[in-house]
């Protein structure tokens, strides 16, 4: 599939790059899907609900084991995750099932969109800043880049629990652009869904769409000055290239 440009590239160069983690450096269902419907009957048993409409509460297709496009959990946080399945539960806690949820999720294997290690290097390579903010737990986010042997190759990683708030706000975006000390239009961010590039764009930073999400392209061509088909082709947009 070949990119495809919403912008001209123009003449900044980028210093940083920030990636979104679930969908992005991680292919989404993949990484997600087996673990979702497991969890969701596990949780019905537990509370007694039927499983169909919790799975209807968080956006999943159950027989199909996948999730739908417009599935909360998909962009969302674990606290939003964690609501929606407290609904569903009919559970007051929603503070424990948000505990439960993001120790559980801490342990999932990931399934990387491409070879990350050379991927990473290569960036680092060209002096760019890395970091990864994600909308997941910030413990989950260093549980899965050290599970996957690249926890090392970022300056920072920022969780919708680390203080700077979540996506699509802009502020955990400019945390790291303040915390490498980089203009955010010099930083782009990296991400499969709208609340990425939103957030991108609200930053002020270079927003790069990928397919390895729920998302399709048409969807996040509005927002991003490129969309590929993976992280993979950064570096040759990064150069100048298609």
């Amino acid at each position: 599939m070949a990119p495809t440009e919403r912008a001209e590239r123009g003449d900044l160069p980028v210093d940083g790059v920030l990636f979104d983690k679930d969908g992005t450096l991680f292919d989404f269902h993949k990484s997600w899907a087996d673990w979702t419907a497991d969890m969701l009957l596990e949780q019905a048993t537990l509370y007694g609900a039927v499983p169909q409409e919790v799975a209807r509460a968080i956006g999943f297709d159950l027989p199909q084991r996948q999730f739908l496009p417009s599935s909360p959990i998909i962009s969302g946080t674990t606290r939003a995750a964690a609501e929606a399945l407290a609904v569903a539960l009919n559970a007051a806690d929603v503070d424990a099932l948000e505990r439960l949820l993001g120790i559980a999720a801490a342990d999932v294997m990931q399934v990387p969109a491409v070879h990350l290690e050379p991927f990473l290097t290569g960036l680092a390579a060209q002096g760019l800043a890395l970091g990864v903010m994600t909308n997941d737990s910030e413990y989950a986010a260093h549980a899965h880049l050290a599970a996957a042997g690249v926890k090392g190759h970022f300056d920072f990683i920022i969780g919708y629990d680390s203080g700077f708030g979540a996506k699509p706000a802009p502020e955990p975006l400019l945390a790291f652009a303040a915390q490498m000390r980089i203009a955010p239009a010099r930083v782009a961010m990296v991400g499969d869904s709208l609340h990425d590039l939103i957030a991108g764009r609200a930053a002020g930073m270079r927003t790069i769409g990928v397919l390895t999400g729920m998302a399709q392209a048409a969807e996040l061509a509005p927002f991003a000055d490129v969309v590929l088909p993976h992280i993979g082709h950064i570096p040759k947009w990064l150069a100048g290239g298609d």
